[in-house]
């Protein structure tokens, strides 16, 4: 799991809830459901979702984000974590999710990951301090960091935004 979802991540109690939205084959559902974390993994690839099926503390479910409504409630879950996800409609309702006093926890690309690889369209790229204006009247801001990100030999392989934010 990311390093960011990790130490943000510390303050998350077992037995609480999450939505880990885009989550791919589950790095982060299984390590936090490995905590006693009850989380919920929303992808559109039926095919990772199955490598989710019968671990316990995961609930995977299939939803296409970006063509049909948003399918969760507002404040259904103390934890929402977003890695490497940016549908901008669904947003503001993807920040609903967050129950009151509970965590964001998100992570993606932004302007400038293009000199360095996908994703490359402005679509799917955050603006500068873009999640800092998307979660200015809701939350309170724990950490966040934006800016390249550096292999071991110090060579560049990313530019991304992420931020740890409480829910008012």
């Amino acid at each position: 799991p990311s390093a960011w979802m990790v130490q943000h991540g510390a303050r998350i109690a077992s037995g609480s809830t999450m939505l880990d939205v885009a989550c791919g084959g589950g790095r982060h559902a299984r390590h936090f459901a490995a905590r006693g974390v009850r989380v919920t993994a929303v992808d559109h690839d039926a095919a990772a979702l199955a490598l989710l099926r019968g671990i316990a503390g995961i609930t995977p479910e299939r939803h296409d984000l970006e063509a049909a409504p948003w399918p969760y409630p507002p404040a259904s879950f103390a934890t929402v974590l977003v890695c490497h996800y940016l549908w901008r409609s669904a947003l503001p309702a993807l920040l609903s999710t967050v129950a009151p006093g509970g965590l964001l926890l998100y992570e993606t690309f932004m302007v400038g990951n293009e000199r360095y690889g996908r994703p490359s369209r402005p679509d799917f790229l955050l603006r500068e301090n873009e999640l800092l204006e998307h979660t200015r009247e809701q939350f309170r801001v724990l950490a966040y960091e934006e800016g390249a990100e550096r292999a071991h030999d110090g060579a560049i392989v990313a530019v991304k935004q992420k931020i740890a934010a409480i829910r008012r």
